[in-house]
């Protein structure tokens, strides 16, 4: 909910902002590519300063997986979002070729409505099909840190394409089971933390394309969600929008 509010609030602060210049500087617009994007601190900038994009990106995405799971038979519902701090290196003249580096943060929701079992020796995790029980909801539930590397092309201009194309190296925080029976005020709802074979380490590849602050979104997850060989095996997907404010 924080977060929802929070992107609402720079999308609107976005919306009327006005008066804005391309990569040299140069040529005045009233169109302002993205929230802050041109901010220069407490000094106006230099004419000549390349100017840096893709600062702060927040991604907004549909989550699914791949693997002993076919793809697309999820509830469309499995919303995730992540937010993406980085620095813009700029590699060429103009910027039309540069670095992204920073801290991301991801959280995945899948709503799957299955059921994951669970077993000691060795200890691993299966997901099967819901069968007599009475709950109305499942969503597998998790929060990721992690450091993104991206490489960036883009054209030299306020109005740019871009395309990025880089990959991810991180945490994975916490993953939990959310059941939910019932409704209103008979409304339960169970979280289960206990995968006993989680993965703790995750490393994915993903990719952008757009114009200007908006881009399409793809993420994959080379290492699965649970490690014992026994398990289900999930490797996570994302498919989405990238909305870049700074």
């Amino acid at each position: 909910m924080k977060n929802s509010i929070l992107l609402i609030g720079c999308l609107l602060m976005s919306a009327v902002a006005t008066a804005q210049y391309d990569s040299k500087g140069e040529t005045p617009s009233m169109f302002r590519p993205g929230f802050m994007w041109y901010y220069t601190g407490i000094r106006p900038a230099k004419v000549e300063r390349v100017r840096k994009y893709d600062r702060l990106i927040f991604d907004v995405t549909y989550n699914d997986w791949v693997g002993d799971q076919e793809p697309f038979n999820n509830h469309w519902a499995s919303i995730g979002f992540n937010t993406n701090l980085l620095f813009d290196i700029p590699l060429s003249k103009g910027n039309t070729v540069a670095l992204g580096i920073g801290l991301s943060h991801q959280l995945t929701r899948v709503r799957h409505d299955q059921l994951f079992t669970k077993s000691d020796s060795p200890a691993s995790t299966n997901l099967v099909p819901k069968t007599t029980q009475t709950f109305d909801k499942n969503i597998l539930v998790g929060n990721a840190f992690s450091l993104p590397l991206e490489l960036r092309f883009r054209k030299e201009s306020w109005r740019h394409f871009k395309f990025h194309i880089g990959g991810k190296i991180g945490y994975q925080a916490n993953m939990y089971s959310k059941t939910i029976f019932g409704s209103g005020s008979n409304r339960d709802v169970v979280k289960d933390y206990g995968f006993p074979d989680l993965n703790p380490l995750i490393y994915s590849a993903h990719v952008r394309f757009g114009l200007r602050s908006w881009a399409l979104y793809a993420s994959y997850n080379f290492n699965p969600i649970f490690s014992e060989s026994a398990s289900t095996q999930l490797n996570q997907l994302q498919f989405g929008l990238s909305i870049s404010l700074f």
